[in-house]
């Protein structure tokens, strides 16, 4: 895939996991990288490094996603460095509690979905202008299996994230006209990532006898189900859903 060479993705939540994967795989393929990342400069450093060292262009910058000015400002930084931002892939993980509905407070859950689709909102609206005047733009949202597949526990994430699967759709419908794409990859499990930890070993192992390709998700698999999604081959799918969890669901 060599269409989107030279554009300019920012990978939101970037400086590990699946966002560390995934900036690193665009930035092979071509494209100039904003690692984008909250606390962690460190590892936002090591993961720009290792890109440069293998020939691509990246560039570090701190922003919590819920703060508009924040956010605002680096999309300014950036456009005087490159250029319009034409990929937004936004995969910072808000953080949420693990308990069942009988246990869980309002703030819990309402304060999980409000800063959920608030920092989708404020991120989305900052890199829309250059989209729109490129007459080109790639949107992905990292949503998950446990928006449409419940799991004890997790409705925190589950709900929160159903949300921004219709949100997605509403763009999709919104934004075509204007050359845009808007998509949600939705992970299963994925091997060394906080979710991960929320699974204890039993609970691990019902999910691989579940699965027919017998392992959960690597980050890299998730990666390449982004890098699709924001390339210029995908020229013709946008509000859907790829489900990245080795056929433990089928829809």
């Amino acid at each position: 895939m060599t269409g989107a060479t030279g554009r300019v993705a920012m990978v939101t939540g970037a400086s590990s996991g699946i966002g560390a994967a995934t900036a690193h795989l665009l930035a092979a393929r071509g494209m100039r990288v904003v690692v984008n990342y909250l606390r962690d400069t460190k590892a936002a450093e090591e993961v720009v490094a290792g890109i440069e060292a293998a020939g691509g262009q990246a560039m570090a910058v701190q922003a919590d996603v819920r703060d508009a000015a924040a956010v605002e400002s680096v999309v300014e930084q950036v456009e005087a460095a490159w250029g319009g931002i034409g990929v937004l892939v936004h995969n910072a993980l808000i953080p949420y509690v693990v308990k069942p509905f009988q246990d869980i407070t309002w703030e819990e859950l309402g304060g999980k979905i409000d800063a959920e689709m608030h920092a989708a909102f404020v991120v989305t609206r900052a890199v829309l202008p250059a989209m729109t005047e490129q007459g080109w733009g790639r949107i992905i949202y990292l949503g998950t299996g446990l928006s449409r597949r419940p799991r004890e526990g997790m409705i925190a994430l589950g709900t929160s994230k159903a949300a921004l699967e219709q949100m997605a759709r509403y763009l999709a419908q919104e934004l075509g006209p204007q050359g845009i794409t808007v998509n949600i990859v939705a992970p299963g499990p994925v091997e060394d990532t906080r979710m991960a930890g929320v699974l204890d070993e039993a609970h691990k192992q019902r999910q691989l006898a579940g699965t027919p390709l017998g392992r959960l998700a690597h980050a890299a698999d998730v990666a390449r189900a982004v890098a699709f999604y924001a390339d210029e081959d995908n020229a013709f799918m946008t509000g859907t859903t790829a489900a990245v969890n080795g056929g433990m669901s089928m829809d």
